[in-house]
């Protein structure tokens, strides 16, 4: 169990997650009671069902490293890893059980499910996340998604959370999208419905593209089973953090 704890769990990460969490007393004051989990312990158990996909009635009970994303996003970008001159937002529809923010799915003959949105940089690293219903579109998520984007630590000056330039595909083709983008200073690259093909866009798209996958390789992610919202976007966040982790140690 040592080897496996210290296998999904490095120092480095350890380390980061210590940051995010409470201090507790290692004795209850009154005496007594079961023996407490460790941090690192824990949080070895939520990777492994991120990764896994197993049930957590298989585990004991354990603390969400809610925080953690945000972390690692600041050890990035104090390192230099983050790239803002280009970032890309899409989304991906998983089928979940009933529950809040679940629609019909209109890929999927209507089926239950919720959709994930999220915005990466132009490595792919995510920055923002959300969830929905799989039957709310796209352009519906580009405002919130990057009002999302938490401030970040540079290298050099104060912290950032805009992007010099955000791609899109023709589901975000909507003037008062791009009007709104240019408010905040913004450029925008959306591809025109009949005008253009989504593939001109390839060059730039691709890296969202793929960091959709590298969430497809959390197997707790290829369907949804939590009933609350919440404890699914808690998930993702997970998943999220796990691969801008990668991007620490690579």
């Amino acid at each position: 169990m040592t080897d496996l704890v210290a296998r999904l769990v490095p120092d480095e990460l350890s380390v980061l997650f210590r940051r995010v969490v409470p201090p507790t007393e290692v004795k209850r004051p009154q005496g007594g009671g079961r023996r407490r989990t460790g941090d690192r312990e824990a949080l070895a158990a939520i990777i492994f069902v991120a990764t896994s996909g197993c049930t957590w009635r298989q585990l004991p009970p354990v603390f969400g490293p809610a925080r953690l994303h945000r972390v690692i996003l600041d050890e990035l970008g104090a390192r230099g890893e983050l790239d803002w001159s280009r970032c890309a937002i899409d989304s991906v529809s998983v089928r979940a059980a009933k529950g809040p923010l679940t629609g019909p799915t209109p890929t999927d003959r209507g089926k239950s499910g919720s959709k994930i949105h999220l915005i990466t940089d132009r490595n792919g690293l995510p920055r923002s996340l959300g969830i929905s219903g799989a039957n709310m579109h796209d352009s519906l998520g580009l405002k919130p998604l990057a009002r999302g984007i938490p401030p970040v630590r540079s290298r050099r000056g104060p912290r950032r959370r805009r992007p010099v330039t955000l791609h899109a595909d023709k589901g975000y083709d909507y003037d008062h999208l791009r009007k709104w983008l240019r408010k905040r200073g913004i450029r925008h690259r959306i591809a025109r419905k009949g005008i253009e093909p989504s593939t001109r866009l390839g060059r730039h798209r691709w890296v969202v593209e793929r960091t959709v996958s590298w969430l497809a390789g959390c197997r707790r992610l290829h369907r949804r089973y939590e009933r609350k919202a919440e404890h699914f976007l808690a998930s993702v966040g997970r998943a999220a953090a796990l691969i801008n982790y990668r991007r620490l140690t690579s």
